[in-house]
Parts: C-alpha cells; sequence; structure tokens
C-alpha cells in the first residue's frame, strides 16, 4: 500500500483516494459541511488555511492545507515509481 504526504508529516493512502478537489466551489463546501455535521471530516490543515479537499472511498473528507495540485503531482510521481518497479521485475 503505497501512502502520500498530505502536509505535517501526515499520509493517506493512495488507493483510498477518490477525489482531490478546491475547497471554492459551493458544492465543496457544502460536501464539507455535511461531512462535519456526519463526524467524516479529518482536518489535517493544523490550523491553516484549507487549499484541498480529499474525498476517499470510504467518504471520508481530509482537508489539507497543501494545494491540490501538489496531491495530485505527488500521486502521480507515486504511480510512476509504481511502474518503474513493475518493469525492472
Amino acid at each position: 500500500m503505497k501512502f502520500i504526504n498530505i502536509g505535517f508529516g501526515n499520509m493517506v493512502a493512495v488507493e483510498r483516494i477518490v477525489a482531490i478537489a478546491s475547497p471554492d466551489s459551493a458544492p465543496i463546501k457544502r460536501l464539507v459541511q455535511d461531512a462535519k455535521e456526519d463526524g467524516r471530516t479529518i482536518d489535517v490543515s493544523c490550523g491553516r488555511r484549507t487549499r484541498a479537499v480529499i474525498i476517499t472511498d470510504s467518504e471520508h473528507v481530509i482537508l489539507s492545507a497543501i494545494g491540490a495540485e501538489t496531491i495530485a503531482n505527488r500521486m502521480d510521481d507515486t504511480t510512476y515509481e509504481e511502474e518503474i518497479e513493475e518493469e525492472e521485475e
């Protein structure tokens, strides 16, 4: 199982991520608010501004201070490393 850093030493399993979104749109704001009410929110922004909202397959919503593009790039790097390892075997 591969993990990526989502800021401040916090990690999330790549296989569990369904979507990464910017927190600026109204639908994402509603999604975050609903998740907070249901107790499905994990805030790992350490008091900083939320720059990415990560949605998992278990319907948990993770709030991160790292930008959505940065997290997506880290996921791409992890996928690329896995492909290289498979080719070498």
